[in-house]
């Protein structure tokens, strides 16, 4: 499985209706949308009201990745703004466990997101419940970052482990995705793939259909 969730984190606000329709034409699968408050990370990026404003404009899978501290607060608005999937940072939750179960109850797809030095090891109690693992391929905070190489191991040790423990969460990466590592990050186990600035800049059509070539799984 590949998929590809361009971040608007890296779109042009007086476009981003037209944007996100563009990536629809273009085979996106999902849009990720990442919230950043400005405590757990240094950025702050946007909330429920541009997630709202979007919702009707689009059909596409709306990937909310919170990078905020205790999200358990604000699980409910996010859902009910359009979230079909929430993911939450083990390193922002005091009780992950209860935040994650808070989210299965909201009826949408449950993730748990974990920093490059943040070992697998802090899954182990929410893993039967996880829909999806986000490994964080740079320090959050910052679009246009470089990939870390050696979260290409972490990618693999996951994969390994879930193989190993029968999970059935799909692995995500986000930061420093581009066309000239992601095909080696999906050999290592990926499968849905965070880009914003590799997405964003240039043609939007012709460089998701790159992305899909380059994974070898362009239509």
């Amino acid at each position: 499985m590949f998929k590809l969730a361009p971040s608007i984190l890296a779109a042009d606000f007086t476009m981003l209706g037209e944007q996100i329709r563009m990536l629809e034409e273009a085979g996106a699968d999902e849009l990720h949308i990442d919230v950043m408050d400005g405590i757990f990370v240094p950025s702050i990026s946007f909330g429920m009201p541009v997630i709202k404003s979007i919702r009707g404009a689009s059909n596409l899978f709306f990937d909310v990745h919170l990078m905020i501290t205790e999200p358990v607060r604000y699980l409910e608005e996010f859902v009910k703004s359009g979230a079909d999937g929430i993911t939450v940072h083990a390193e922002a939750c005091a009780d992950l466990k209860e935040t994650i179960e808070k989210i299965k109850e909201l009826g949408v797809r449950a993730g748990v997101s974990i920093k490059p030095e943040t070992p697998i090891a802090v899954l182990e109690e929410v893993e039967p419940l996880l829909e999806r693992v986000l490994v964080m391929t740079v320090n959050p905070g910052f679009g246009g970052q470089k990939l870390i190489p050696e979260c290409v191991e972490k990618v693999k040790e996951l994969a390994r482990h879930r193989e190993k423990t029968l999970g059935r969460y799909d692995i995500q990466v986000d930061g420093g995705i581009s066309l000239s590592n992601v095909k080696s990050v999906f050999e290592a186990g990926a499968e849905v793939f965070v880009a914003g600035t590799a997405v964003f800049r240039g043609d939007i059509l012709q460089n998701v259909k790159a992305f899909k070539e380059e994974a070898g799984v362009a239509d």
